[in-house]
């Protein structure tokens, strides 16, 4: 088991990972289920693996830095092994707070938002980064409302 342990923590300090994510790479080496199971375990008891520090962690940096809505955060927490509770809860946040990184991002794109086409390109570029689309309508019109235009 030592040995497995060892790899595992190589595996995790090269790039965090799920619970989920460790157990299928794991799997991958062929290693055994019922082994596979235990190193997770003594992972988790020793804080090395945090499924709810990582979600959140993962959540605050795809909005931050990548832009992303709620909806799309959730889903690639999902696809990584977060039960869907747990990927809601960590990628929802106040409203007025994601409305504001929407129109942010709707500024920065530099659509000309007095043209149809444009406020339509600004809210399929923020239904894409995973903004609710009410959300989106509302981020184009405030932006629009501000005077943004293409610089």
């Amino acid at each position: 088991m030592q040995d497995v342990l060892g790899k595992a923590l190589g595996a995790l300090r090269r790039r965090e990972r799920t619970a989920s994510e460790l157990h299928a790479w794991l799997r991958e080496r062929d290693c055994d289920e019922d082994l596979a199971e235990d190193v997770i375990a003594e992972l988790v008891e020793l804080g090395e693996i945090d499924d709810e520090r990582f979600a959140f962690a993962y959540a605050a940096d795809k909005r931050e830095l990548s832009g992303w809505g709620a909806h799309r955060i959730a889903a690639a927490l999902t696809e990584r092994g977060i039960g869907p509770g747990l990927a809601e809860r960590a990628a929802s946040e106040p409203r007025e707070a994601e409305l504001e990184r929407a129109v942010e991002l709707v500024v920065a794109k530099g659509e000309d938002l007095a043209d149809e086409r444009g406020r339509a390109r600004a809210l399929s570029h923020l239904t894409r980064r995973g903004y609710e689309y009410e959300l989106a309508y509302d981020a184009v019109r405030r932006a629009e409302g501000n005077g943004s235009r293409a610089a």
